[in-house]
């Protein structure tokens, strides 16, 4: 009976035993997971500083100029400032100034410049990273018309300071109208007497129309051209009849249609009587006639004879007829020569060589003149 206690002590001892050991386990498994969490972490913490401090290769493209770069730093910013490279806000990265730099990697910047831009009278300062004057003319959101110029040229590389102008063009039609004064036209009329004239039509003022472009640069007129021009309505004439019918001449007074007198010893047969005649005096030189010794015709009468003192005298033919002879008292016998446009009516130009004569001899008035004929009375 002794034996069988004892093996159930035995028993309770080795079950408590065990017992311990799982509480013992079950209350430090926490502080077994926390110990491997920490473990783990300083791991990976050391890997990630050890490979933060390695050297790395590293691209670098700045504003489109690419090098290779070895650094030990771990970030980007890091290493901009290892190289001096000051990045403004505009500036453009490829990656973050807070990235990891890993060994290859390429670093793309774009450094934004200042650049002003004038159009429409304003004043706009941009900072771009765009290549040409376009793309920053666009980036500002400037609108820029086909007829509108920009200096420099789109295509032109941006430059750091860079000015840029948008000129506007405009064009703009005007078209005007021009009056035309008419035309006053004067027509002979044989039908209408000398120095009368008579409106045949009336004269009416045309219209012109032209039509002009006008070039406008920022608003400013530059240029002006003429595009057309066209009759709106053509002017009218003014149509004038001018009389060329010669007046009626006034008949010479005739004291006998056919007389005989006695002068210079002959007994002479007259045609007319012509009474209160006006005498003047003319030669062949410049002053009376227009022309010089040496001109084509000088001397020549309106007969073709040559003229003669003594026998010459110009007439107005419609009251003396050429060739025929007249005997003016205090004068003489002359023949009918030659014509003269100031010589009309009872008036007569006597023949001298002299011109001294001639001045001297004025004008002479109520003068008896006897018309003849064509034969020159002889002595019987």
């Amino acid at each position: 009976m002794g034996a069988i206690p004892l093996k159930e002590t035995t028993h309770v001892q080795r079950s408590s035993s065990k017992s311990f050991q799982w509480r013992w386990k079950h209350d430090n498994l926490r502080l077994i997971l926390l110990s491997l969490t920490i473990s783990i972490a300083m791991t990976f913490m050391f890997l990630v500083l050890l490979n933060g401090a390695s050297e790395k290769n590293v691209s670098l493209v700045l504003n489109g100029q690419e090098k290779l770069v070895s650094t030990n730093h771990s970030s980007l910013e890091q290493l901009l400032d290892e190289q001096a490279i000051a990045v403004g806000p505009h500036d453009q990265l490829s990656i973050p100034l807070s990235a990891a730099l890993k060994e290859g990697d390429r670093i793309v910047i774009e450094q934004a410049v200042p650049v002003t831009i004038l159009a429409d009278g304003k004043s706009k300062k941009i900072y771009t990273t765009q290549k040409t004057v376009k793309a920053a003319i666009g980036e500002s959101n400037i609108e820029v018309r086909q007829q509108d110029k920009v200096f420099p040229e789109a295509g032109t590389q941006l430059q750091s300071n860079m000015t840029i102008r948008v000129m506007r063009i405009d064009k703009q039609q005007l078209t005007t109208k021009h009056e035309i004064p008419f035309t006053v036209v004067r027509k002979q009329d044989a039908t209408l007497e000398k120095g009368k004239q008579k409106t045949v039509t009336h004269g009416q003022n045309g219209q012109l129309v032209k039509t002009f472009e006008k070039l406008y640069q920022d608003g400013k007129l530059v240029q002006t051209t003429l595009l057309a021009k066209s009759m709106d309505k053509p002017a009218v004439n003014k149509i004038v009849a001018v009389g060329t019918k010669e007046k009626p001449k006034p008949k010479a007074s005739v004291l006998s249609s056919s007389s005989s007198v006695t002068k210079s010893g002959l007994n002479l047969k007259a045609k007319q009587i012509l009474t209160n005649v006006t005498l003047t005096a003319y030669t062949a030189g410049f002053a009376s006639t227009g022309k010089s010794k040496g001109d084509p015709g000088y001397g020549i009468t309106a007969s073709g004879a040559k003229v003669s003192e003594g026998r010459t005298i110009a007439v107005d033919p419609d009251i003396i007829p050429m060739g025929w002879w007249v005997y003016i008292e205090g004068i003489g016998f002359r023949r009918a020569e030659d014509t003269g446009g100031a010589i009309k009516g009872k008036k007569i130009d006597v023949f001298y060589e002299s011109e001294s004569y001639v001045k001297k001899f004025g004008k002479k008035r109520g003068y008896t003149v006897y018309v003849l004929g064509p034969t020159k009375p002889k002595l019987s």
